[in-house]
């Protein structure tokens, strides 16, 4: 028996790090993943970890640290995945014999042999969209029906957590509200302007958004802010960070779309922009405001979701859907950019893996402590 379930240590926990080996990796989850990781291991947390890897795929890059590996096989990775997972989880689980078992994303086991932490990074398929988001509620419905077995649901914003209580897939008394942080990198970078010059050939003052140009993320409602801004800031250019996605419009008049960038280049954008617009209709938690506050730039955004408590006072928050006010928001930004700058700052500061993951570690400590 391990030492945590005598009562003598902290619990052993097996973390599921697999969504670094895919599509996530790229995507707020695999963001997650790393900070989590790198705040666990800083916490000396490390010794009691054993991270969950796909012997399929190669390995990801990790920190330095006194944690585990193991490997699981899948013949699934593809939407089918997740109905391998429900089947094939639990003995995996069984056979590394935890004390808590943490899920990080979608695939959930249908029965779990120890505690079962979830974290919950949004319910947006069913939180909105309506018909829009009816393939999505069939992708991740698996998810959604097994979500009500975890023990213990850590939301990364108070958002999420309501959402989970309305649409009946958690308790209040079950979940815990453990807000993302911000990784190093993202702070105010000198010679910022000078880099994104040289990589890109960009000039001048810009605006910036960072994400997949989806629905959810309203394209067409960014280009009205764009022009709208541009009446006052005739000079201003729009660039666009991130793979575009598979609903993103066929044209962006007018913006420079850049592709994929590494968090590097990305501390760079941010540090050089003149603003965030970020016209997103929901989000779970918004990491690319938070990351653009690290960095001194100002955001502009829609009052919606997790936004509001993420950005607070910080930032321009004007009414959801409405393009020319974000746009007039962005260019007060553009104009008096320096109380904004120091606002963001020090609303970033609020938002560290260390506090995340202390709290995590805490999340561990109440369900392991059933067993004893």
């Amino acid at each position: 028996m391990n030492q945590s379930r005598k009562g003598m240590g902290r619990p052993s926990v097996l973390l599921d790090m697999r969504p670094l080996q895919g599509p996530s990796a790229a995507r707020g989850v695999g963001s997650y993943a790393r900070g989590l990781l790198k705040g666990l291991i800083a916490a000396g947390f490390d010794s009691n970890l054993t991270l969950l890897l796909d012997s399929a795929f190669d390995a990801p890059a990790l920190p330095v640290g006194a944690y585990r590996v193991v490997g699981c096989r899948r013949r699934s990775h593809g939407q089918l995945a997740a109905y391998e997972d429900a089947v094939a989880l639990q003995s995996d689980i069984a056979r590394v014999g935890p004390d808590v078992y943490h899920a990080i994303d979608f695939h959930l086991p249908g029965r779990s042999p120890v505690p079962l932490v979830v974290t919950l990074h949004d319910l947006i398929p069913w939180a909105w969209g309506g018909s829009r988001m009816r393939g999505e509620r069939l992708r991740y419905g698996l998810f959604r029906r097994l979500l009500p077995r975890a023990d213990l649901v850590i939301a990364v914003s108070n958002a999420t957590s309501a959402d989970a209580v309305r649409l009946g897939v958690a308790s209040g008394r079950r979940i815990r509200i453990i807000p993302e942080g911000v990784d190093p990198v993202f702070t105010p970078r000198h010679g910022a302007a000078a880099r994104v010059k040289a990589k890109w050939n960009i000039d001048g003052r810009f605006l910036l958004f960072v994400g997949a140009l989806d629905a959810r993320k309203d394209p067409h409602a960014l280009l009205r802010a764009f022009t709208t801004a541009r009446i006052e800031h005739p000079d201003l250019r729009l660039l666009i960070a991130g793979i575009p996605g598979r609903q993103a419009p066929p044209s962006m008049a007018g913006a420079v779309q850049l592709g994929r960038v590494v968090d590097e280049e990305l501390a760079d954008l941010y540090s050089a922009a003149k603003c965030l617009v970020f016209p997103s209709r929901y989000e779970g938690f918004g990491l690319p405001c938070l990351e653009a506050m690290a960095c001194g730039c100002p955001v502009a955004a829609f009052r919606n979701s997790s936004i509001v408590e993420l950005v607070g006072d910080a930032g321009i928050l004007v009414q959801d859907g409405d393009g020319e006010a974000l746009g007039n928001a962005a260019a007060e930004l553009v104009s008096r950019p320096e109380p904004w700058r120091k606002a963001g700052l020090q609303r970033a500061r609020q938002f560290s893996w260390d506090n995340a993951a202390r709290a995590t570690i805490s999340a561990y400590e109440s369900v392991a402590a059933r067993l004893r």
